[in-house]
């Protein structure tokens, strides 16, 4: 395996930084926006991400039980709310973009649990961490690491 570079430009850094910080601001509800995070993280299987986020969830406030059965949201009941659940659903569909594009049945779940400005904030989060993500991913940057 050859080695990968630690490198980040800061100003690319700064950036993505600023993008995360307004849409997460923007959405109002950083347990959502860690779950958000969290799940993109996971199937995307970046381990410095997942490791940060879980990490910030369970310092906010979040349990425990409900990060480790995020994998499986669908199937875990009442665990999750409404509006959760078409975070998540929402989340799936941009970070995985099956066929291209985000079903019309997914958007329109979420659009029905957020404003307009909720959305492009939902939206806008969900596109940053998959950058982070592939930022850390394509680096192999571990857990606890060091971003740039």
């Amino acid at each position: 395996m050859s080695a990968r570079t630690t490198y980040l430009d800061k100003d690319v850094g700064a950036a993505m930084s600023a993008l995360s910080a307004a849409a997460k601001r923007g959405l109002g509800d950083p347990v959502l926006a860690e779950l958000v995070m969290v799940r993109a993280s996971q199937i995307n299987a970046c381990a410095f991400c997942l490791d940060m986020h879980v990490e910030i969830a369970l310092k906010g406030g979040e349990s425990a039980k409900r990060i480790a059965l995020l994998n499986a949201w669908e199937e875990a009941g009442d665990l999750f709310d409404e509006r959760e659940r078409a975070a998540l659903a929402l989340t799936e569909a941009v970070t995985v973009l099956t066929d291209g594009s985000v079903p019309d049945e997914v958007y329109e779940k979420a659009a029905a649990h957020f404003d307009e400005a909720g959305l492009a904030h939902l939206i806008g989060l969900i596109t940053a961490i998959n950058g982070w993500n592939r930022l850390m991913v394509s680096r192999r940057v571990e857990p606890g690491g060091r971003a740039w």
